[in-house]
């Protein structure tokens, strides 16, 4: 990204919360592509996983064979954001994930499913996020996972106020537990962006492409 001030990020696009991301992406003045195909990654400066359906999500990635590419992505350095199942996705490993779940890897922790309850479960609350400045983060917890386990090379940076870890950075991936794209509050995604810009990575190419 050397000489240039504007990202190339991409998104995930299988299926989950796409426009939301797609469209706080642009505004903060970034270049937007959809992810479908392992040739998609190639070029990116950095990847956001939305959320959604973390199980439908894994089975449409083998569907579109781009599973292998994401995780030799991830494990090359690509900056990467997960969002809910996002964070399910980038999760070393699942207590509760369906038969024959997989994950992409990228944070050393473990991820439980569905932590919060059902959809009748969900809810809007006040996050603290470490790095971001001002109050905190206004955001939506929809079916939401939790952190149950800690790496010992995880930053910890967003907890409920009863201790619960719902928010993890570990080199150049983070992932949270919530969706900070629905209620409109971008400062999470100005990190995210700021983070990409300073690493200056970009995605040359893939061997698995």
């Amino acid at each position: 990204m050397a000489g240039n001030t504007t990202p190339l990020i991409g998104v995930l696009a299988l299926q989950g919360d796409v426009r939301e991301h797609r469209q706080m992406l642009e505004e903060l003045g970034c270049h937007v592509r959809e992810v479908r195909l392992p040739s998609h990654l190639v070029g990116l400066n950095g990847l956001v996983l939305p959320g959604g359906e973390s199980s439908v999500m894994d089975k449409l990635m083998r569907i579109f064979g781009i599973s292998a590419s994401l995780r030799e992505a991830i494990a090359a350095g690509l900056p990467v954001l997960g969002t809910c199942a996002g964070l399910i996705l980038l999760a070393k490993e699942l207590e509760d994930g369906i038969s024959g779940q997989e994950t992409l890897g990228g944070l050393d922790v473990t991820v439980r499913r569905n932590a919060f309850g059902s959809q009748v479960d969900s809810h809007e609350t006040d996050v603290t996020i470490v790095g971001v400045q001002g109050p905190p983060v206004h955001v939506a917890f929809i079916r939401a996972p939790l952190v149950t386990r800690v790496g010992p090379d995880v930053e910890v940076i967003a907890t409920l106020p009863g201790g619960e870890v719902v928010g993890v950075r570990q080199g150049a991936a983070m992932g949270v537990a919530f969706h900070p794209e629905i209620t409109g509050d971008d400062r999470l995604h100005r990190i995210f962006v700021e983070s990409v810009r300073s690493s200056g990575f970009r995605l040359a190419s893939l061997q698995t492409a």
